[in-house]
């Protein structure tokens, strides 16, 4: 469930430039008449509370980020809804195209043979990252704090 939440809340980022803050996801669902507490929004983001089977709760935030209630009501699911894949594959490619920038910058008179050992050095995260979602998202919570590992 924090992995979904995590992924419409990089999405969502992604898609605005700025980072979803807690006052506004409190505002939102306010909005949608479900009350969120501070501290139940870090529990869902974090996944470390109880398990949310709300389906008020959760319907209301699928529904504050524009995706199907199905996606956080069937956590047997593996697929990400549409909207929520193309973002994500949008930042990816950004961010390899950042990467590629970066390198061509920083490392212009690198010979042929160090620049293929640092791309195989690379391939692995590279590979990893494509794998789906898992690995492909911003490292900040909604709050715009790193997560911890």
């Amino acid at each position: 469930m924090s992995r979904r939440i995590n992924l419409l809340l990089d999405a969502a980022a992604e898609k605005r430039g700025d980072t979803v803050l807690f006052p506004e996801i409190k505002a939102e669902l306010a909005a949608r008449g479900v009350g969120m507490s501070r501290a139940r929004w870090f529990y869902l983001k974090d996944g470390t509370g109880p398990l949310v089977k709300n389906k008020k709760v959760l319907t209301a935030i699928c529904g504050m980020f524009d995706v199907d209630p199905s996606y956080l009501l069937d956590l047997d699911s593996a697929e990400l809804p549409e909207s929520i894949q193309a973002r994500l594959e949008f930042v990816k490619a950004l961010r390899a195209a950042r990467v590629q920038a970066f390198a061509a910058r920083t490392l212009g008179d690198v010979s042929p043979e160090t620049l293929n050992a640092i791309t195989e050095f690379l391939r692995p995260d590279i590979a990893a990252a494509g794998d789906g979602a898992t690995g492909s998202v911003p490292s900040s919570t909604a709050d715009g704090l790193p997560k911890e590992p």
